[in-house]
């Protein structure tokens, strides 16, 4: 349960930044990078927690969730200088980097932490992103 309310942390992140842009508003480059730094700060202590995570294993998690929420806003952030407006491409590319945040936690959580992580939520939003793709 604590995953789900994780992943709705995530959703809210993600239309936090769409609600800013859909108002023409970008954030300053200052405030962008705190809100991610915050939001990953959050993210890996709820892991943590639930996972029981070892040091170095936190280490991985806050690097991936940092280049990988970077990555997702600067793609994010092109498509909305471009002019793109269907919310669909937003999506698409959060769901992509979601994927790759799941690979990456594969990786280096040990079977028992997966399966903990798994059960908790992320099978849900692995399901949904699948239902969407199609």
């Amino acid at each position: 349960m604590k995953i789900y309310h994780l992943l709705c942390a995530a959703a809210f992140f993600s239309l936090s930044v769409f609600a800013a842009r859909a108002q023409n508003q970008p954030l300053s480059p200052e405030e962008q990078e705190k809100r991610i730094l915050e939001y990953v700060d959050a993210r890996t202590q709820k892991l943590s927690t639930l996972l029981e995570l070892e040091y170095w294993q936190e280490f991985y998690v806050d690097s991936t969730l940092t280049h990988d929420i970077k990555a997702m806003w600067e793609e994010s952030s092109k498509m909305q200088a471009a002019k793109v407006e269907n919310r669909d491409l937003f999506i698409a590319v959060e769901d992509k980097w979601e994927q790759q945040i799941d690979d990456s936690f594969k990786r280096f959580f040990t079977e028992e932490q997966w399966k903990k992580y798994w059960k908790s939520g992320a099978e849900r939003a692995w399901k949904a992103r699948q239902k969407r793709k199609k």
